[in-house]
């Protein structure tokens, strides 16, 4: 056929029409059309790093040119070693492969796998008693006092009457690390730095002192409130960063390094602080206050004493706050008596999650580590339902169980460095150790008081 009747042929429409891919005798996986891509299909991932990527070149001489130029063009083929094309305009012949699309359907199925998976997995379940027991001598049964701290030393520090003693977890050593000698004053409240170096006692005439536990001498000594001092925490992204609340109403920010140690002093209370608690992250401190109320600081604006939020939710004190380790900016607050609630707040946006009545005087919080689960520590009831610790699921807040061997008001809960064990401090003058947040286990704990300190009943802590 010559030029000219080559050019006068008619148009064969379905040799450009997309309905030629469906009569096509190979199958398509996607038939699609011959000018619009099929997102679909594409590898996008892939695209967008061949686009924004600048490799450096880098010569080995230990491979030769024919070695490279074949690495070189893998690196430029698709999945099913064809060249890699950008835009995609229609399907591969069907085989066994899956297409991009089947990424997001697999994470789906992954997805529903896990639900179904967590919704038939057995509620854990608490212990039926306690692991060990520890008689605790003059231990001052005060609801705005902080008598424990458990540092990652494994050494629970415990303030008992004028003395603060550390025990060891790990061979139940005893040490004496200081004793007061003067009238009316004695430790009120005690917290270890992050790297358990140093610990902090606040006392009943307003004074603060550093201790360096290693060696068991005063480090120095940090002044600034007026009244008793009932509360610490330590910022630990910022080690050197000391906080404290006091009964006179107000709260000190302490540089622990420099002489002048007061950077920032608060007051947002107007009644006693008997809580305090810097967030996992460091961003956000919490305070608790006999006025019913708590208040979230965001320590670059500290010094001018504007808060973040300002929560009066609570009808009583708050004195029990803990920062959830499982979702971000996610607080937890205990009130007092004539409160009795445990709430959980979204401390970034001001909201009030989960609200629950206990019917008690919360004391104590802490969160578990290993699973998704709160515990609280309650003091007086108008009810007759105190004393005890509550094991709570969260977030549906719905309650495990109850822990009810204390014989008088719970005042305080501690956890252990390895977040398995939980300490509760009881009015009677005992330490109580419960095994409450480790992973299930079949085999009950094995439990001697005759043990060496294991029951202080026996051989008191001092």
């Amino acid at each position: 056929m010559d030029h000219e009747s080559r050019l006068q042929r008619p148009v064969d429409t379905d040799w450009y029409s997309p309905r030629r891919l469906l009569s096509s005798p190979i199958e398509y996986d996607f038939p699609g059309d011959r000018f619009i891509p099929n997102r679909s299909l594409m590898n996008l991932d892939q695209a967008h790093g061949l686009l924004t990527a600048k490799p450096k070149a880098y010569y080995n001489p230990k491979f030769n040119d024919a070695y490279r130029q074949k690495i070189a063009e893998n690196l430029t083929l698709d999945s099913e070693g064809r060249p890699f094309r950008m835009l995609v305009f229609r399907g591969s012949p069907k085989s066994s492969r899956k297409s991009y699309r089947r990424i997001d359907e697999i994470r789906r199925e992954d997805a529903e796998a896990l639900k179904n998976t967590s919704k038939q997995s057995p509620r854990r379940k608490l212990p039926k008693q306690e692991a060990r027991v520890l008689e605790a001598p003059d231990l001052i049964d005060n609801y705005y006092q902080k008598n424990l701290d458990w540092g990652n030393n494994n050494i629970l520090a415990v303030a008992l009457g004028s003395a603060v003693y550390l025990w060891n977890s790990k061979n139940s050593n005893v040490q004496k690390l200081l004793q007061v000698v003067e009238e009316d004053n004695y430790p009120t409240s005690v917290a270890w730095s992050g790297s358990a170096r140093n610990l902090v006692v606040g006392y009943a005439n307003s004074k603060l002192e550093l201790w360096d536990a290693e060696t068991s001498k005063l480090v120095r000594t940090l002044k600034g409130h007026k009244r008793g001092v009932g509360t610490v925490s330590w910022n630990n992204w910022n080690s050197h960063v000391l906080t404290s609340g006091s009964l006179d109403k107000s709260i000190i920010n302490h540089d622990v390094r420099v002489s002048n140690n007061v950077t920032s002093r608060i007051r947002a209370h107007i009644a006693e602080v008997c809580g305090l608690k810097w967030s996992n992250e460091g961003n956000l401190l919490a305070s608790g206050g006999n006025d019913n109320l708590i208040c979230i600081w965001e320590p670059s604006k500290m010094s001018s004493s504007n808060y973040l939020h300002r929560f009066n939710d609570h009808s009583a004190a708050v004195k029990a706050l803990a920062w959830c380790p499982h979702q971000f900016n996610v607080l937890a607050s205990g009130g007092g008596t004539k409160d009795g609630c445990i709430k959980i707040w979204n401390a970034q946006k001001g909201k009030c999650l989960h609200s629950i009545d206990t019917k008690a005087q919360v004391c104590g919080l802490e969160w578990n580590r290993h699973h998704k689960e709160i515990l609280s520590g309650h003091g007086f009831s108008e009810s007759g339902g105190g004393s005890k610790l509550c094991l709570w699921e969260y977030p549906s807040m719905t309650e495990i169980g109850e822990l009810k061997s204390h014989r008088s008001r719970v005042m305080e809960l501690c956890q252990s460095t390895d977040g398995q064990t939980v300490v509760s401090a009881g009015a009677n003058q005992t330490l109580t150790f419960w095994e409450v947040f480790g992973p299930p286990n079949n085999q009950e704990s094995k439990v001697s008081y005759l043990d060496g300190l294991l029951s202080l009943k026996i051989s008191p802590i001092r």
